[in-house]
């Protein structure tokens, strides 16, 4: 079967979509300069990368970034790892987040921030800045300079944002926590990068239940000895703030710094503006340092280009502090755009609410997690049959692979006027290598395209592009996200260690990616994760996209065991509610795998389990559970899992069948 026979076009843009999205009108601004003709945007991909530092600056300039004093040029070395953007560019983050604050701009809407246990919060572009600028004034009255680490244990509201937008603005590091990361996850995180402020919330809300943390964050301030201030968050409104000699509450900080403006600190390109966190669940995590020019112009890529995002449209990603995809989101407030947060369960008080909200804030664009969309098909929701999404334009979706069938329910349930917009790269460059673009189709299972100025290809085994078929994802150019460095990593080692050993001056992202004939992308999972059975390599995507499209299965989990010198492979099955694992159901299975995969791929083992460990980003934990039924002695992080009880239950049930190596 061909490709264009396995991926069906479910989504054209109009010919009013190619020529007046951003990008659309990015291309033809490219070529009344003389660049191009561009035929398609895969022509104007290929250019991006031809021309990258011609590409760059183009993008620097169309969306309107700005910078106190110019770049000498775009790249100073164009090494990988060590490429130098920018140099001689000084330049502030958060006054390009806040660039359209002031003038027309300023009395629009710029915040609207839902939570579980407060009223509906609603803040305009001017008050953003004025409550940014009064914050930053508090820090600097407690010691906190440029250089000095501004973390937050906060929720995905309003004061997050104030408070990046105040520490990025001195030139502070801002690095944030989800207020449920387990104190010792928070330590791992915060302890190793030694913060000077600490802005941290008093509890939060989920599923209609209240979560009060007054002793445990007490705790967390006394492991942080570094800390110089402390602002305390009423997310509780009921509850006590945090105590101690350090902290100030939120109201008495900003009323301390009243009318101050930002001082947006004019800082070098390379200058750290965030530091992210590797999930951390087989070891403490790795602090991802972030640039500021890079990260800016990477975003700004990204959200305007190929997300169409701008200052008429409304943006709503649901995420939590403790993931990228809440820094991707902050930085839709450089596009004028109405930032949309919503904090708590995004299945509370019903699995519709998130669709709910999008339909009464007139959400234009809308992000989530595949794992929702799947959740969503399963539960049989129908939000385009009985919600106005006239507004809607762009669903996104990342986390993880997509499944086809979950295209197919956007498209006949979800919201099927929408792009479906799948996008995938990681916290690495808090960015993507590949995602959606309004100037192509979308074709059923596939994600669209490589994003301009990203040199992805898929690796085979031997360092080189592979024809087709899939393969290692790779990077072979510089991206100006990649990180600057990770924190204490003085001469760089663990930083090539992570990225640029598979294969040389190379980044090896640790996906398992097949490029398409017509220029999409289909991710098989981590590669590291990758199954040899027969030493045939089998992404794990594959099987999940069998097993979890079948009504009995609620959850899935598969792993390679390591016997007699081959690869068994072993599939944990949680069953839906009310549902048995009975021998039908195991036939069923199986016939489903090798029919719809291969007999290669068909599970030498199936266990039942009640549930499946996920980081507290959503991700499926393999390499954990690999590592339990390999007899790996290496202890794996548990306060990095957002349900670590799973583990146990899945190494007593693997004891029971006789699983476990010894």
């Amino acid at each position: 079967m061909s490709n264009e026979e396995q991926s069906p076009v479910v989504w054209s843009p109009s010919e009013d979509t190619l020529a007046n999205s951003r990008m659309g009108q990015f291309r033809t601004w490219l070529e009344q300069q003389g660049f191009g003709p561009f035929a398609d945007y895969h022509a104007l991909h290929q250019w991006s990368i031809d021309e990258l530092e011609t590409f760059w600056q183009k993008v620097w300039d169309y969306c309107g970034l700005v910078c106190d004093t110019p770049a000498e040029k775009v790249l100073g070395k164009h090494e990988i790892p060590g490429a130098e953007w920018f140099p001689g560019m000084k330049l502030n983050f958060a006054a390009n987040l806040l660039r359209l604050a002031d003038g027309e701009h300023r009395d629009r809407e710029a915040v609207v921030a839902y939570c579980e246990t407060r009223p509906v919060l609603r803040r305009t572009y001017a008050e953003l800045k004025a409550d940014a600028g009064a914050l930053e004034a508090f820090l600097r009255s407690k010691g906190i300079k440029q250089g000095d680490r501004v973390a937050g244990v906060v929720t995905n509201g309003y004061e997050a944002l104030v408070g990046m937008l105040a520490a990025t603005s001195l030139g502070a590091i801002w690095s944030s926590a989800s207020p449920d990361f387990g104190i010792g996850a928070i330590l791992d995180r915060f302890g190793q990068i030694e913060p000077s402020a600490l802005i941290v919330v008093n509890g939060y809300g989920y599923g209609g239940k209240v979560f009060a943390r007054q002793q445990d964050f007490a705790e967390l301030i006394a492991g942080l000895p570094t800390l110089k201030a402390v602002v305390s968050v009423q997310q509780l409104p009921d509850e006590a703030p945090i105590s101690g000699d350090l902290v100030t509450t939120w109201e008495n900080a900003l009323a301390a710094g009243e009318g101050t403006a930002p001082s947006f600190t004019p800082l070098p390109p390379d200058h750290p503006v965030y530091i992210l966190y590797s999930s951390g669940t087989t070891g403490k995590p790795k602090c991802i340092v972030h640039g500021n020019a890079g990260l800016l112009v990477n975003h700004a890529k990204e959200l305007m280009l190929h997300g169409d995002v701008g200052p008429e449209d409304r943006f709503l990603y649901f995420t939590t502090c403790g993931w990228m995809m809440w820094n991707w989101q902050a930085s839709a407030l450089m596009t004028g755009a109405a930032v949309i947060t919503v904090d708590g369960s995004p299945g509370y008080p019903s699995l519709n609410f998130l669709w709910d909200t999008v339909a009464e804030e007139k959400v234009t664009h809308f992000g989530t997690s595949a794992r929702f969309i799947a959740g969503c098909r399963k539960g049989e929701l129908k939000p385009a049959k009985t919600l106005d999404q006239s507004n809607l334009r762009v669903v996104f979706s990342t986390g993880s692979p997509l499944l086809p069938e979950d295209y197919d329910w956007v498209y006949s349930d979800g919201a099927p006027d929408a792009l479906l917009g799948s996008i995938a790269g990681g916290t690495d460059i808090c960015g993507c290598f590949v995602g959606s673009t309004p100037l192509l189709p979308v074709r059923r299972g596939e994600i669209q395209c490589r994003f301009l100025g990203v040199d992805a290809v898929a690796y085979g085994d031997d360092g080189q592009p592979v024809s087709e078929g899939r393969g290692e994802l790779v990077c072979r150019q510089p991206l100006p996200s990649m990180p600057v460095s990770f924190w204490q990593d003085p001469d760089g080692e663990r930083y090539r260690d992570a990225y640029f050993n598979t294969f040389p001056d190379v980044w090896a992202h640790g996906d398992f990616i097949e490029f398409t004939e017509h220029g999409g992308a289909i991710i098989y999972g981590r590669s590291d994760a990758t199954l040899n059975p027969g030493g045939v390599r089998i992404g794990t995507a594959e099987i999940y996209r069998q097993v979890e499209t079948v009504a009995e299965v609620k959850d899935s989990l598969v792993v390679g065991r390591q016997i007699d010198g081959d690869v068994e492979v072993v599939l944990l099955v949680v069953p839906a509610d009310g549902q048995e694992i009975t021998d039908d159901l195991l036939k069923q299975l199986k016939s489903r795998i090798r029919e719809g995969a291969s007999p290669r791929h068909v599970p030498k083992h199936i266990v039942e389990v009640n549930d499946i460990p996920y980081t507290r980003s959503g991700k499926k934990v393999e390499l954990a559970v690999a590592r339990l039924i390999n007899g790996s002695k290496k202890a794996d992080n548990r306060d990095a899992l957002g349900n670590p009880e799973a583990l146990d239950h899945i190494r007593e049930r693997l004891a029971e069948v006789g699983l476990l190596h010894s």
